[in-house]
């Protein structure tokens, strides 16, 4: 599905965009307006579709809109669609599985963490924090692994497929719907039913499978979510670069097992460094995983790029290759700020990426999925039409030079 470019760099983002006022409405009204979000669902679709093609995108998806209309996230969505997870209370006694997102800025920044604000930027339909300083309430209830875990969800992923398929009719974009990674299902969640850990990730990356299979069977790309892979190293504070590379190559295992069978000409794994809105200094630097994350069998790797913390990290590209016939999709405009990225500035990042991996070997992404991570609708939107608007600049310098 995916070819080398023949004469630009292809645009996508990705996956959460802002959803019309209306249709929002009547998602916060929840299950008593569940025929009349069924009704408007359709529409919402083919307008996010139409927006993301004035934008100028070339692989688009829903918005993920289908997931929000069943009442679910970017991650909480799945925990409708698997059989052995239960909620459970939290036990205030039990030591938790791992630290909290960005524990290691935490010991740095201990004032910032004790404010709230770290949590800023990470979701929701006003960025949490900025409005409502001091720590976020305690969580007192958990997902836990309490039985055989098996995917139920079926009916739930054709719907996700056919509000794509019918949006796109007539259209010359390609469809991609995000679905979440088997570690960021299950690394993070209490097992209690499996008898180690192996087994229990093994069983997630089968249930996850599939999902996605209905997604690569209906023609479209599927795009692994799988922050895991570099937040780890925030969850983990324990660890050193070496335990955690030891950690990783278990996980590209588990992803990799996920999607044994599947096309991988129609798989994107994407990853990034959490989306708070927090210092950031203590992440993991791609130079450290990058050779890891490669090994993963998939056709586009789409990495976090733009932010302050790793825009620098493009020269990471030169010494670790790509695998034959696969492409890059670094982030070239971001969450992390409201102001929108200037188009030359897109180019000129896209040009930096092409020097190191090939112009015919570079698609232009986002850094994570903006719609709820960003300030308002309009900026998501213009950040988008300064995303192609980059891409056209770059491609036109680079297929100039021949």
């Amino acid at each position: 599905m995916m070819q080398p470019n023949v004469d630009r760099i292809p645009t996508s983002h990705g996956g959460n965009l802002p959803r019309p006022e209306a249709f929002d409405a009547l998602l916060m009204e929840g299950e008593r307006r569940r025929e009349a979000i069924v009704a408007a669902l359709p529409g919402a679709v083919d307008d996010v579709i139409a927006r993301q093609v004035d934008c100028g995108l070339d692989i688009v998806n829903d918005g993920e809109y289908v997931k929000a209309a069943g009442g679910g996230n970017y991650g909480s969505y799945i925990f409708g669609r698997l059989a052995g997870y239960s909620l459970e209370p939290v036990d205030p006694t039990q030591e938790p599985k791992r630290d909290i997102s960005g524990a290691r800025d935490r010991d740095e920044f201990p004032g910032f963490y004790e404010s709230g604000l770290w949590y800023s930027g990470s979701g929701g339909p006003i960025r949490p924090g900025f409005s409502t300083p001091g720590a976020p309430p305690p969580v007192t209830k958990e997902y836990v692994c309490t039985g055989p875990l098996a995917y139920t969800g079926h009916d739930a992923i054709a719907a996700d497929v056919a509000a794509i398929v019918d949006g796109l009719r007539g259209r010359d974009q390609i469809g991609f719907i995000a679905a979440l990674g088997p570690l960021s299902l299950a690394a993070g969640r209490r097992n209690e039913h499996y008898p180690d850990e192996e087994s229990y990730l093994v069983a997630a990356a089968e249930a996850m499978r599939e999902e996605y299979r209905a997604i690569t069977d209906a023609g479209l790309v599927l795009q692994i979510d799988e922050p895991e892979f570099t937040t780890g190293w925030q969850f983990h504070p324990e660890f050193d670069v070496d335990q955690y590379r030891f950690y990783l190559e278990r996980c590209v295992e588990v992803i990799n097992h996920s999607t044994d069978g599947l096309p991988r000409d129609q798989i994107r794994i994407h990853t990034c460094w959490g989306s708070g809105h927090r210092p950031h200094t203590q992440d993991i630097e791609l130079r450290h995983i990058a050779d890891l994350f490669v090994k993963i069998r998939a056709q586009v790797y789409a990495v976090e790029s733009s932010n302050v913390r790793h825009a620098h990290e493009w020269r990471v590209w030169e010494d670790v290759k790509l695998p034959e016939g696969t492409k890059l999709m670094p982030g070239v405009v971001g969450h992390a700020t409201d102001l929108v990225e200037h188009p030359e500035l897109v180019a000129e990042r896209l040009l930096r990426f092409a020097s190191v991996v090939g112009k015919e070997h570079l698609e232009a992404g986002t850094d994570c999925g903006i719609g709820s991570r960003v300030g308002h609708a309009e900026v998501v939107w213009a950040k988008l039409r300064a995303l192609s608007q980059g891409a056209a600049l770059a491609s036109a310098e680079l297929w100039r030079r021949g």
